[in-house]
């Protein structure tokens, strides 16, 4: 059994990296001075090192050994990481890194824009991992997790469980997460690319509202606790603040699902409840979700899949895994997210 940051099989004893060529963990022999190929390539001329991050064990991803890159996709995204000299950061910088993986990992996948910023300036996406200054000596403001201009900010802290936790708690949040941040965050990075100058811009407003209005003052409304109730407009309360966090919300969630119907997938779930034989308790996930172009097919066998993750849940005296309603409304928006990402994908195939 093999998961997604491994880098060594504890029973054959091979190395494993992530190749993005194949999106799979590849099994590896050594070619000499660093190099890799995967066991088995049809190719003699498949080289590879790996990334280097992979020195620091935050990465297990490969790079082309003949070319010029010494990091992989994921990692050259990074403009700031956090400050190694300061204990506990690389272990906070490992869990940021596998959630980041997993993010890219998803990008890809779903083969949406992705530059860095060395790429594109303009229209590229960074990363900056920040720790608050020390508050001995009140260095400056806190570091607040956001997004601007392409640039996704996470303040290092939310890679510790208990302040995650604390947080959660504070902000009454049933689910907060690192790779919840990083598809929240990114969600932004991709409505200014994919809906602000496109066609969709004005179905986005029709649908999330209009994105125009004073994001700040939303926003103040928002944690004042006066922008009343949200469940059947929302997948979330923050997603009630304002249209551009609906947006990212719901841009986040999309994700949620894929990825997670995709490990079904590769798992061979299927959901049969002895307790009754309702459609809507019975699922079989045997399709890539990441390539589902069926909007329908993905909430039919999405929503039996949830009820059971709570079920298993609570059997173990967890809180529900899923804590979400989907009301009719997300469900278009939901739609919405899959639409704009199914025509980025057209686009890019067929501009290849």
């Amino acid at each position: 059994m093999l998961y997604f940051e491994n880098s060594h099989c504890e029973r054959c004893g091979h190395t494993l990296g992530f190749l993005e060529r194949t999106a799979r963990l590849e099994t590896l022999v050594p070619v000499g001075g660093n190099v890799w190929s995967p066991l088995g390539a049809p190719r003699a001329s498949e080289r590879y090192r790996f990334c280097a991050n992979a020195n620091v064990q935050v990465c297990n991803w490969l790079v082309d050994a003949d070319g010029n890159a010494n990091l992989c996709r994921a990692c050259s995204l990074n403009q700031i990481i956090p400050d190694l000299r300061v204990f506990g950061n690389q272990d906070r910088w490992r869990k940021l890194e596998s959630a980041k993986h997993r993010l890219v990992y998803s990008l890809l996948k779903l083969k949406l824009p992705l530059y860095s910023k060395a790429e594109d300036a303009w229209r590229g996406l960074a990363f900056e991992f920040l720790g608050d200054p020390n508050p001995r000596f009140r260095e400056g403001p806190a570091v607040m997790t956001g997004h601007l201009n392409g640039i996704v900010t996470l303040n290092i802290a939310e890679a510790d469980d208990a302040e995650r936790e604390r947080q959660r708690a504070t902000m009454a949040e049933p689910y907060r997460t690192l790779l919840g941040h990083f598809r929240h965050e990114v969600g932004h990075y991709y409505w200014a690319q994919l809906v602000a100058p496109s066609q969709w811009v004005q179905p986005f407003r029709d649908l999330f509202g209009d994105e125009r209005t004073d994001y700040e003052q939303a926003l103040d409304t928002y944690y004042a606790g006066a922008a009343g109730p949200w469940q059947t407009q929302y997948v979330s309360a923050y997603a009630s603040s304002h249209p551009w966090e609906d947006w990212a919300e719901t841009w986040a969630h999309y994700l949620h699902i894929v990825d997670v119907l995709e490990t079904a997938y590769a798992y061979g779930i299927s959901i049969r409840p002895r307790a009754g034989r309702s459609a809507d308790l019975t699922t079989r996930a045997d399709f890539d979700a990441y390539r589902m172009s069926d909007f329908d097919a993905l909430v039919q066998a999405w929503l039996p899949l949830t009820y059971a993750m709570n079920s298993i849940n609570r059997s173990m005296g967890q809180p529900d895994l899923y804590p979400f309603v989907l009301a009719s409304p997300v469900l278009d928006k939901l739609r919405f997210v899959h639409n704009v990402i199914r025509q980025s994908r057209s686009s890019k195939e067929a501009a290849v």
